[in-house]
């Protein structure tokens, strides 16, 4: 399997999409090689008007089995610029027989009430577009209420911890495959940026740790709420 992802730090924090890549890998038994076009604070429209050809070529010549898209989200940009610049990402892997894939972000720790809009943009535009929802938002939320122990933000707020990027490679591993790696595979990933996002580890095996069992266990269940 082969998955581009396009996005911003919500895709990147921790070099998630490596850790999706090893987790799709574990359910299916076969090689998943990723690939991130991801740029600090850039939004979907960023993407198709400075980063165009970039997109344009991985899409159509890339190879990719799916295509993961992930929107700005702290603040939320214009709604009608997300769905034009999505839709025009999604007819780009039409061409191309790529699946495409709306990433679900999640709503800033100080403000959970944004959530709900977030859930309704992106599931409005699933049903728009026929593309698949990565429902990593909503998955989040559940954590959040059910287990206040657990810390899905980085020290901003905003962005993951490595607990927070295992639950969004997991939404994604289930929302690609219909599989989750079993409670065994407790391994996350975190590159520890310091303020400004530098610096941060550069070699990718001193990124590894362990999560306690017990936030293992919290992620599939909040999984198991909605059956994915």
């Amino acid at each position: 399997m082969k998955v581009l992802f396009i996005g911003n730090s919500h895709t990147y924090m921790n070099d998630m999409p490596r850790l999706a890549g090893e987790m799709i890998s574990r359910v299916t038994g076969s090689t998943c090689d990723v690939v991130a076009l991801s740029y600090s604070g850039r939004s979907l429209k960023w993407h198709m008007e400075e980063e165009y050809f970039a997109v344009r070529f991985n899409i159509l010549h890339g190879g990719y089995d799916f295509c993961v898209m992930q929107e700005v989200a702290h603040p939320m940009t214009d709604e009608g610029d997300t769905v034009r610049n999505a839709e025009r990402i999604i007819g780009l892997c039409r061409k191309a027989g790529t699946v495409p894939v709306i990433f679900e972000t999640w709503a800033e720790k100080a403000k959970p009430y944004n959530q709900a809009e977030m859930t309704r943009r992106y599931r409005d535009l699933t049903q728009r577009t026929g593309a698949l929802l990565a429902p990593i938002g909503e998955t989040w939320e559940r954590v959040m209420r059910d287990h206040l122990d657990i810390e899905l933000y980085w020290k901003d707020g905003e962005h993951a911890s490595p607990a927070g990027d295992y639950l969004a490679a997991l939404v994604i591993t289930r929302t690609l495959t219909g599989k989750v790696p079993g409670t065994d595979l407790n391994e996350a990933l975190d590159f520890s940026p310091e303020e400004g996002f530098q610096p941060v580890r550069e070699d990718p095996e001193d990124e590894r740790i362990t999560l306690p069992d017990g936030i293992i266990r919290a992620f599939h269940e909040a999984l198991e709420c909605r059956g994915g």
